[in-house]
């Protein structure tokens, strides 16, 4: 398998997971999200129980994105149950924690048990293992989930729900664009064509957005004025892209440098997955500080964090730079996810929490989407210039500088623009008043009402 055929076996489920989460999102709003949360799990197990039986890889390519779409269909609908299901802050709070912490764990556990299975038994069993934990979370879903009541009626004319897929095709040609553009170059036409439609359609269908009911829209456009949502929607571009930076360039560093085998190099990542679930917990601190300035120093460990890893640069540096650098990047990673999950809840009424939900988690998907195609394009362009692939540590060096530059830019926008007095929710209802004094939906009025409810408990 070349290069390019692993980039798209490891990329096409974000591709569809990323682009569907929005529609996702909107599903969690109008009907119960418990269904869409069982619907896309148990989707996802029959899906992962058709892949491991595959032998060739187009197949294998296309039900990673089927399964991105059935990922897609959880993440949103989950969140919504969490707004629902826990009304006050504190308990959001360490249930985001929670929910944070178990999908560290599962993201690094996974190059773990990965290496155990292709060391010892096969990759089908990759597949297989999802389908035995999906389908019994499915099934006990169905009766440890309270349901929820339908929110309201789709009743929208058909042309309304078919531009809702404009979105979903859009998107799909940008990250398309993007990761075709660490593979191919960023001036060939497989990747300028679909970035400048990609582009063309996302104006179209925002401005469409703007000019029906908010009900029926996707994303209503007042959703990126609620306070700090703007600011903390940037912010979640890099936790997401600091772990997937990690996987990238330190397990090919161990592998094809150092020669080492699978499980040594994901054991080696082990320190990422504790940290992660350590600082997972971190969730109540918010009540007794701003996010905002957990949110920075989050970001400020994963800015040193990249200091040392840009001198790890040998298989003996691995207890005094990789080690502390885990340590001290992943908390940082995790506090940003647990802490931008929680303030972007708090400043949004709960009858968007599943629409809101989908943006955010596209956020930590475009980010990682992005990211990783220009950290590729990084490495390889300076190590080029240093006499080709893995002949140096100057193109993950370079690698490390970007995403610590990232991580800069990204603090002084949460210090410059994020407005702690906002969170108090006065902001929130006064948008909500603002939408029904112009009457544009009955939803509207009734966001505010349950917000309003929210905020007596």
């Amino acid at each position: 398998m070349n290069p390019s055929e692993a980039t798209w076996i490891m990329s096409a489920y974000s591709l569809t997971f990323a682009a569907f989460l929005l529609i996702s999102g909107k599903i969690s709003d109008v009907y119960s999200p418990k269904y869409a949360f069982i619907t896309g799990v148990a989707c996802l197990g029959l899906v992962c129980l058709c892949a491991g039986f595959c032998t060739t890889k187009i197949p294998v390519i296309v039900l990673r994105a089927l399964s991105g779409i059935a990922g897609a269909m959880t993440i949103p609908s989950a969140l919504s149950l969490i707004v629902t299901i826990f009304p006050s802050h504190l308990e959001q709070s360490r249930a985001f924690g929670a929910f944070g912490g178990c999908g560290a764990i599962g993201n690094v556990s996974g190059y773990v048990i990965g290496g155990v299975f292709v060391e010892f038994a096969s990759w089908h069993w990759i597949f297989w293992l999802v389908t035995i934990v999906a389908l019994p979370i499915a099934a006990m879903s169905l009766f440890l989930i309270p349901t929820q009541s339908r929110r309201e009626i789709d009743d929208l004319p058909q042309m309304v729900r078919f531009r809702r897929l404009d979105v979903i095709a859009a998107l799909i040609l940008f990250i398309f664009a993007v990761i075709s553009g660490s593979t191919d170059g960023w001036a060939t036409a497989i990747v300028l064509a679909p970035l400048f439609i990609s582009v063309a359609m996302l104006v179209g269908f925002f401005v469409y957005e703007t000019r029906i009911p908010v009900e029926c829209a996707a994303v209503p456009p007042h959703t990126w004025f609620y306070p700090n949502f703007s600011v903390v929607f940037c912010a979640s571009l890099l936790p997401f892209l600091w772990w997937a930076t990690i996987g990238l360039l330190f397990i090919s560093l161990w592998q094809e440098v150092y020669h080492q085998s699978a499980i040594s190099s994901a054991i080696h990542l082990i320190p990422i997955s504790v940290g992660a679930f350590l600082t997972s917990f971190t969730g109540p601190l918010s009540r007794k500080l701003s996010p905002k300035w957990i949110i920075m120093f989050g970001q400020a460990l994963v800015m040193v964090a990249n200091i040392l890893l840009n001198f790890a640069d040998g298989f003996d540096k691995y207890w005094s730079r990789d080690f502390p650098a885990f340590v001290l990047g992943t908390a940082g990673a995790q506090i940003m996810y647990t802490h931008t999950n929680v303030a972007i809840f708090r400043t949004t009424p709960p009858s968007v929490a599943g629409t809101v939900g989908a943006i955010y988690n596209g956020a930590l998907q475009l980010g990682s989407a992005v990211g990783l195609a220009a950290v590729t394009s990084i490495q390889n362009s300076v190590d080029e210039r240093h006499g080709g692939v893995n002949s140096s540590y100057a193109g993950r060096r370079a690698a490390y500088w970007f995403v610590f530059a990232t991580a800069c830019v990204e603090m002084a926008a949460m210090a410059w623009f994020y407005d702690v007095s906002a969170e108090k929710e006065g902001g929130i209802e006064q948008l909500e008043e603002d939408e029904k004094r112009c009457g544009d939906s009955k939803e509207g009025m009734q966001g505010a009402g349950a917000l309003e409810m929210g905020t007596k408990e």
